[in-house]
């Protein structure tokens, strides 16, 4: 699954041509994409990998381009994706009931949103979901009340968008002066006639190692346990549940209903139904592990 295999982006004034060149790899159907997934769990089939991968260029591509607004490459962007297009084909299991392409959209984003916020600035954006959501959101929440060139937001707009996006008025204000500052150097000196620089007055407020391990522990126990809760519901109720719980931008009761041939409240009854299986099955699987680690 090496990414020089794949077709290639060089510059934004080529994309029309890789766009017609990725969309020569065929979609796959749901029963020639299960096979191809178990081939490549099973026997690490990489020809059925890479053609899991290419398949799903087009949606790797559509997501890139969702993130245009913040002056990276375009080439850069989709050769992310693909990255993580790539790894979500690596840890793909057929078996739970899904497509690949409800799988693989969490992956493409997270590698596009890592690589925009190490990109965008050196100096760490913000390392909460809550900070990472409000980062990806504020501009195009700007942009839809046509404040995109303010600076500091009216009060009003900025109560707006905190109530949108659940977080506290003094995080959008500072995200949005974060974002239109410009970055300064830290070996910038304090005073033109003095000595020192502001790297001398930086402390270091990152976590310990024990904690970042901790931490990274916990997520993948959370990882798990959701794995597992996952495999307790259908697959109408999977997919229903990450369609409206998992996913970024949730899809409407509505559009889930002419998807199911359902009414909208019939969808909202199975997202609860599926939700408190989720986390039955969690509670059970948790109390498991520690009967496990007890005994």
């Amino acid at each position: 699954m090496a990414q020089a295999t794949l077709p290639t982006l060089t510059a934004e004034g080529n994309l029309t041509r890789y766009l017609q060149e990725i969309r020569k790899f065929p979609m796959l159907k749901p029963e020639e994409e299960y096979m191809l997934a178990k081939s490549w769990r099973e026997h690490e089939d990489s020809e059925a990998a890479h053609k899991l991968v290419t398949s799903h260029l087009r949606l790797v591509a559509k997501i890139a381009m969702g993130y245009r607004g913040y002056g990276l490459p375009l080439a850069e962007l989709i050769s992310e994706g693909n990255v993580g297009m790539m790894q979500a084909v690596k840890r793909f299991d057929p078996e739970r009931g899904f497509r690949l392409a409800t799988y693989a959209m969490w992956w493409i984003r997270a590698a596009i949103q890592e690589y925009i916020l190490h990109s965008w600035s050196l100096v760490k954006i913000g390392t909460t979901a809550a900070q990472k959501k409000l980062f990806f959101n504020l501009r195009k929440l700007k942009g839809q009340m046509q404040a995109i060139e303010e600076g500091d937001l009216s009060p009003e707009r900025v109560t707006a968008i905190a109530e949108k996006l659940d977080v506290p008025e003094q995080d959008v204000i500072n995200m949005n002066r974060r974002l239109s500052a410009p970055d300064h150097s830290l070996n910038a000196p304090l005073r033109v006639e003095g000595e020192g620089e502001w790297q001398d007055w930086l402390v270091d407020e990152h976590e310990s190692q024990e904690e970042q391990y901790a931490e990274s522990e916990e997520l993948e126990q959370r990882r798990k346990l959701l794995s597992v809760g996952m495999e307790a519901l259908n697959e109408r109720e999977r997919h229903i549940l990450t369609e409206r719980r998992l996913k970024e931008n949730p899809t409407t009761l509505e559009d889930l209903s002419q998807e199911y041939d359902i009414s909208r409240e019939r969808v909202r009854q199975i997202e609860v139904r599926a939700f408190e299986k989720l986390q039955k099955a969690m509670r059970n699987a948790a109390i498991e592990q520690r009967l496990e680690t007890a005994s």
